[in-house]
């Protein structure tokens, strides 16, 4: 019998006092949630309201392509062709874990469609899980270095209140983990199912660079302004 999730631990950091948006910020495999704490000192968010960065740490979890080593992980890796075999149990697990970090957000006084959810590799991955299927409007999805899990159910699974939210994805060209071309995929299958993808790719592996801050800036105040 499966156990109710409990709300997960974060770091949480406010641009200024009172903020209205909330962006859900989730890490990759064995990262945790300061993985991503300084990339707010570096976005450019002139212009934009108060912001509450929530940057969650992800359950603990023994990881198959790693030889069943306990880590910091959003679901479990099987193998790797990542598309190929999934862990449906562990991404549904984390959906629920998400959504509950949304219901926080909302039960402090932020909007559902002031809330942006933002990942990198396994986060993108459970960014666009959760996102696309959120029953509310939400504000955004920022998909960095990852990719659209679960693909035969979103069309049956996806949420229409969420079909004209903006989606920003970014990936590196160089990227060994997972490599662009499972995220051009990624982008293709969403942009087929009608949903607006912008798009950005950069001479990076599986990391962040100074451009793609510089992108996601101009995004963050698009989105928000």
């Amino acid at each position: 019998m499966s156990t109710a999730p409990t709300l997960l631990d974060a770091i949480q950091l406010e641009t200024r006092p009172d903020p209205t948006v909330a962006v859900i910020w989730l890490h990759g495999l064995g990262a945790d949630g300061s993985d991503f704490v300084p990339i707010v000192r570096e976005l450019d968010l002139r212009g934009c309201p108060g912001i509450r960065f929530v940057f969650p740490h992800a359950p603990t979890m023994p990881v198959t392509i790693n030889n069943g080593y306990v880590m910091r992980a959003w679901y479990d890796i099987l193998g790797s062709q990542i598309d190929r075999k999934e862990d449906e149990s562990g991404l549904r697990a984390s959906q629920r874990a998400v959504e509950l970090l949304i219901e926080r957000e909302k039960s402090r006084g932020i909007a559902s469609n002031r809330i942006i959810l933002a990942g990198f590799s396994q986060g993108c991955a459970m960014t666009l899980q959760t996102g696309l299927r959120h029953p509310e409007k939400l504000g955004g999805l920022l998909c960095l270095s990852g990719y659209l899990p679960l693909f035969a159910t979103i069309a049956a699974e996806s949420h229409p209140v969420n079909q004209e939210t903006p989606i920003f994805m970014a990936h590196g060209r160089m990227d060994p983990v997972i490599p662009i071309d499972r995220a051009e995929k990624s982008r293709d299958a969403l942009r087929s199912l009608g949903y607006t993808v912008e798009w950005h790719d950069y001479a990076m592996p599986h990391s962040v660079c100074a451009e793609e801050v510089e992108d996601i800036s101009l995004w963050f105040q698009q989105v928000l302004g």
